[in-house]
């Protein structure tokens, strides 16, 4: 099968975008969990939050290294795969992407060196006030890439003119109809991919030895933190299905399986999910050939999703049953259950991808939905160049996540080793 050079160009674009969002998500959702674990510190010396702290500080450091290394070929992209995008949507893409790098810098940069090496030199409540900046910077960070994204699948506010993008309404090129829902889906799926991570840390320490005071906190945290992300993320993904039953109903026929006016699977979501014409019947894949969304990939995607919320849910009713009978300390609890709660963690970065990507390849074969043809904009390079590309590309997001994992590994097997000042104290 013959592989074009569009879909090299969509496979390289889907791929850094799903690992910029990746690490951006957890670096803003371990940046909000360190304020928490320093404010209790404060409040309470005995509960171990200070360890605590100051273990998920360094993972925080190096998943902001991580995110900042991802938005450079993501950035690089932009213009080398879709050549003449940015000449098209410059006026709405150009003041977004500029308000995200002088946020970045401006509010969260002058605040991350007191935040992780200026502990000992700042007040208590100064250094919390450092990490409550960098969370708050970081988020704004994000918030506006959201904007842009979101704006690209609802494309309020501005009009095509002459083939470019003119603003007429700010204020609607923000708060454009899916920026809300995005924005839910974003820091809850955030919420849920940290959750677990701390939960599958955490249990992969209470495996070799019995867990210290601030592991147990964390574990608690991670529990609870869980629990409240799936819910949010249960209403995130209600939300974003209506809006895409609203305005890309091709796609949403396909998440729910409804092709050719034949349900595969008829459900109560099927009146929820799924756009209607006029008369109030339920829309398929009604649009010309080249015009709809990957069928197949939004279909199994959806199914994995459910597969996936399906097992945390589990895991977490399992959790709780062992809490109300051997306690809060994940040292007591079967080997089989840590053993799985050590592989949540990578079901959490699984079920981020299938809902972020539902939602993202909803807009195919749109950049901009309704208006700009991936393929009007793709670059010409052929298919062979695209895949070398493409293969460079894996291999160092693979490396990349090689690293990580290695690294938080090492980390919460040692613990953290304190530096000491020739001279000095720790």
């Amino acid at each position: 099968m013959e592989i074009s050079a569009l879909w090299m160009a969509r496979a390289q674009f889907t791929l850094s975008l799903n690992f910029l969002v990746l690490f951006a998500a957890l670096a803003t959702a371990l940046g909000w969990l360190l304020f928490f674990m320093r404010w209790r510190s404060i409040r309470n010396l005995d509960g171990g939050w200070q360890p605590a702290y100051r273990f998920w500080a360094r993972i925080f450091a190096l998943t902001l290294i991580i995110a900042l290394g991802c938005a450079v070929p993501f950035l690089v992209e932009l213009g080398t795969l879709w050549p003449s995008l940015l000449e098209r949507i410059g006026n709405v893409a150009g003041p977004l992407l500029a308000a995200s790098i002088v946020t970045f810098f401006v509010i969260k940069a002058v605040f991350l060196g007191v935040m992780l090496f200026g502990q000992k030199r700042a007040s208590p409540l100064g250094h919390l006030f450092s990490i409550f900046m960098v969370s708050l910077g970081l988020s704004a960070t994000v918030f506006w890439g959201l904007v842009l994204q979101s704006w690209t699948l609802t494309p309020d506010g501005a009009t095509l003119i002459d083939g470019r993008y003119q603003v007429f309404d700010w204020v609607e090129v923000v708060f454009n109809a899916s920026l809300g829902w995005q924005v839910l889906l974003f820091f809850s799926g955030a919420g849920v991919i940290s959750a677990f991570l701390l939960i599958g840390v955490s249990a992969w320490q209470a495996l070799r030895r019995p867990l210290e005071d601030g592991e147990r906190s964390t574990f608690m945290t991670a529990y609870w933190l869980a629990i409240l992300s799936l819910l949010v993320l249960g209403v995130a993904v209600d939300g974003n299905e209506r809006l895409v039953a609203q305005y890309r109903p091709a796609a949403a026929a396909a998440v729910m399986g409804y092709w050719e006016r034949t349900s595969t699977e008829s459900t109560k979501l099927s009146t929820r999910w799924l756009g209607r014409n006029a008369d109030g019947t339920m829309r398929g894949l009604e649009l010309p050939d080249g015009q709809s969304p990957p069928v197949e990939l939004l279909y199994w995607l959806a199914r994995c999703a459910l597969i996936l919320i399906s097992g945390l849910v589990f895991l977490l009713i399992v959790l709780s049953w062992q809490r109300t009978r051997k306690g809060s300390d994940a040292s007591n609890y079967p080997t089989w259950l840590l053993r799985t709660a050590v592989w949540s963690a990578w079901a959490g970065v699984a079920l981020w991808f299938a809902l972020w990507n539902i939602v993202d390849i909803s807009r195919f074969p749109y950049l901009i939905w309704g208006t700009l043809l991936q393929a009007d904009l793709a670059t010409e390079t052929d298919a062979f160049t695209l895949l070398l590309g493409l293969s460079g590309m894996i291999v160092c997001y693979g490396l990349l996540t090689l690293g990580f994992v290695s690294l938080l590994r090492h980390a919460a097997r040692f613990g953290v080793v304190p530096v000491r000042k020739p001279g000095g104290r720790s």
